[in-house]
């Protein structure tokens, strides 16, 4: 099967980065690209390494001026115990305040402090764009782990979703 390759505005796209972030990451080795002709391609392989190698130079959470939240277990997998499928996806969440923003990216953090060491060195990262109201989750690591973490977000967002339903029909009662 043939890996995908993406251009260096798809993978800006899927991070949540600028452009010049990706070209950047290039020039420094951080993450392979091959030339193809005048433009930069990056296979499916080497975003899946870029990301993992990202998160895994991260003890901790951290928050930066753009409200990244980049967070990595602390690998207490042993060596020779190999994972053999490993999962990558992204999530949006759409039409987030940044208070509904930090309680779903705390209680996140707090899953992965807390989670189960057979689920390896799984990855997360978190992005809020306050300009358009948006969360993007991006989260890497063995099914158990995706499925948990899918669950996990799940669950806050339709408690949201009922508890603005709930606030709504308040209003209208009084």
């Amino acid at each position: 099967m043939e890996d995908q390759f993406y251009t260096i505005d798809k993978i800006a796209e899927i991070l949540g980065m600028h452009h010049k972030t990706i070209r950047k990451f290039i020039t420094e080795g951080k993450l392979a690209a091959s030339k193809v002709g005048k433009q930069w391609r990056i296979s499916e392989h080497d975003l899946s390494i870029f990301m993992e190698k990202n998160n895994a130079n991260t003890s901790d959470k951290k928050i930066n001026e753009e409200s990244n939240i980049d967070f990595v277990t602390n690998g207490e997998v042993k060596d020779n115990v190999q994972q053999r499928i490993n999962v990558s996806t992204v999530v949006d969440i759409n039409d987030i305040d940044k208070e509904e923003y930090f309680r779903i990216s705390n209680t996140l953090i707090a899953v992965m402090n807390c989670k189960d060491s057979k689920m390896g060195k799984s990855t997360i990262n978190m992005k809020y764009d306050e300009k358009v109201s948006r969360l993007r989750v991006l989260l890497w690591g063995n099914i158990s782990f995706i499925e948990e973490m899918l669950s996990t977000i799940s669950m806050l967002v339709e408690r949201n979703n009922l508890s603005d339903h709930k606030k709504a029909d308040y209003k209208e009662s009084e």
